[in-house]
């Protein structure tokens, strides 16, 4: 039983064979671990691709409503402006 353990491992090419068998599950191994690396980071990259777009759509209303306030309070001001005038003639024309 020893004979037969010590010529298998005696024969070159049942040595060589274990080996790239051996290099290929490693191989195979790093490949796929490589892959599930790739494949979330891809995910990662998108996800936050996706988080940078809606913090632009945001971005982009709160800059509408923004612009929209800014237009109401500059027709604000101007009617305050047109009320003081109007104030100040009727003052002048009181004295």
């Amino acid at each position: 039983m020893n004979d037969s353990l010590v010529t298998a491992a005696a024969d070159p090419a049942g040595v060589w064979a274990a080996a790239l068998g051996t290099g290929g599950v490693f191989l195979l191994m790093i490949v796929l671990v490589w892959q599930i690396a790739a494949t979330w980071r891809a995910r990662m990259l998108a996800a936050r691709e996706d988080e940078y777009r809606a913090l632009a759509r945001k971005y982009a209303q709160l800059l509408e409503d923004n612009q929209l306030m800014q237009n109401r309070l500059l027709e604000e001001l101007g009617e305050t402006r047109k009320s003081v005038s109007s104030m100040e003639r009727m003052m002048r024309e009181i004295e």
